[in-house]
């Protein structure tokens, strides 16, 4: 018995082993580790936000998403949206639908942030407001926007804010890169890396992709701490696109993709994404319990059993 037990201890530590080398988490500079895994969404449209010709990896003249990946590992939601920023302040707007409740179509009671750019999206009082597909309530809303501070340093900047079921709740700015750098550091916990060299993937709206945009592998990628998303145990949905520089104009550059030849969306506040056809919102599986946490958990309850 003596030998067959520290012979299960001893698989136990190699499968300990195996499983931290499969589960190394990515690394968050803007590029799309193997981890990851395949796209959870691909863009159909071409862009109306420029279609960037530049290579530096933190300024560009155009916009566009290519696609979207996303994994939960090791207390953390990891997302890489692959594409461009435009370096004149547009927005990466960013809703996350994590636990129960939420807002299927954006209130105008929201916290204020980024200049109250996330209520200049929600109801203004006359019943508008953005609405999601069926399904999908935003419980958490990440904005990211770079531009030139001062003439001659470039920084990107972003907010984080709750869309609670009733309005309210908390939000605010959560940090700056530094100048020229390509990493965001946020004050609640979450990184944002960039990585803008992306001159591929889809076209300017109307013409031929530059290539498939499923290979493009630079962009903009995020670690978010799944405390700050109300710790979820099921799946993650995420709808994410580009929009003008005050939250005021929507491009047709979302994730999910809306549907082949769809121009931009303009006035947000106007838009009904449960109108269109399929899902503009990609979803990103919470692993249950793994291998090694069942073996552990058994092994506790026999050592238990034989005190």
């Amino acid at each position: 018995m003596q030998r067959h037990f520290k012979g299960f201890l001893h698989g136990l530590g190699g499968l300990a082993v195996a499983s931290a080398a499969a589960s190394a988490a990515p690394s968050v500079d803007g590029t799309v580790d193997a981890v990851y895994g395949p796209a959870l969404a691909v863009q159909a449209v071409g862009t109306q936000f420029g279609n960037n010709t530049n290579p530096a990896v933190n300024i560009n003249n155009g916009s566009e998403l290519n696609a979207a990946y996303g994994i939960v590992d090791g207390g953390f939601l990891y997302v890489t949206l692959t594409g461009n920023l435009e370096s004149n302040f547009n927005k990466l707007d960013i809703f996350i639908d994590s636990v129960s409740g939420g807002q299927n179509k954006l209130r105008g009671d929201n916290p204020d942030v980024d200049f109250n750019g996330l209520n200049r999206m929600g109801d203004d009082g006359s019943g508008n407001g953005l609405r999601f597909d069926a399904g999908f309530e935003s419980d958490y809303f990440l904005t990211t926007t770079g531009g030139n501070v001062g003439g001659t340093d470039f920084k990107f900047f972003a907010n984080f804010a709750e869309t609670l079921t009733g309005g309210g709740g908390v939000g605010g700015f959560i940090g700056e890169s530094a100048a020229n750098g390509t990493v965001l550091n946020g004050s609640n916990g979450i990184v944002i890396g960039y990585n803008l060299s992306n001159v591929l993937g889809v076209g300017a709206f109307g013409n031929p992709n530059d290539s498939d945009p499923a290979t493009v592998a630079t962009g903009i990628e995020m670690a978010i701490p799944l405390s700050l998303l109300g710790n979820p145990t099921g799946d993650i949905r995420i709808a994410a696109f580009v929009n003008g520089g005050g939250h005021d104009f929507a491009s047709n550059q979302f994730m999910g993709s809306l549907p082949a030849g769809t121009a931009n969306l303009g006035e947000p506040r106007a838009i009904d994404l449960s109108q269109l056809p399929g899902n503009q919102y990609f979803t990103v599986a919470v692993p249950e319990p793994t291998t090694l946490g069942l073996l552990a958990g058994a092994l506790a309850l026999g050592l238990r059993r034989r005190k």
